[in-house]
């Protein structure tokens, strides 16, 4: 799935499961490796982290949709000025919440913690979790089309 605008590009993609192999174990066996690009104007990264569970990757195409719809409220800072997203995971790798509406579409954050922050953040403890984002400026159809990109990714991935 791509989120991009004239400045900022996400690239996020599942990758493999975690475990080739089926465990037994119905949470280890569905940890969904997810592999990410971003570019910016500060730099460029990119990341691998088993960081979302199979019915999790899922929740993510269905927040975009409801995004795209307009039943998902703009998020602020709160009062000491930490951001919280709208939709996290077990992982606090990936995030994602809505900044803002305007005329040309919607402001979304994509929240990028831990393995998924730039180089030039890691090991700085000041930044906290959720508190690094990229900002991406799309309208509602691109957003769907993220979202079917997303799904049509997440089929050679079945909940095990």
């Amino acid at each position: 799935m791509r989120l991009t605008d004239h400045a900022n590009n996400v690239e996020l993609r599942p990758m493999r499961y975690q475990f080739p192999a089926a465990r037994g174990d119905s949470y280890d066996d569905n940890w969904l490796v997810i592999g990410g690009s971003v570019t910016i104007p500060e730099g460029s990264w990119s990341f691998a982290d088993p960081c979302l569970l199979t019915d999790e990757a899922r929740q993510v195409a269905a927040w975009l949709r409801a995004v795209a719809a307009g039943t998902v409220a703009v998020t602020g800072p709160d009062t000491d000025g930490w951001l919280s997203p709208d939709t996290w995971f077990v992982e606090p790798v990936l995030a994602f919440s809505l900044a803002g509406r305007n005329e040309r579409g919607l402001v979304l954050r994509v929240h990028l913690s831990l393995e998924g922050a730039p180089p030039w953040q890691l090991g700085n403890d000041g930044a906290g979790i959720y508190q690094y984002v990229v900002e991406v400026q799309l309208d509602a159809a691109a957003l769907l089309r993220a979202a079917d990109e997303w799904d049509l990714a997440l089929e050679s991935f079945p909940p095990r």
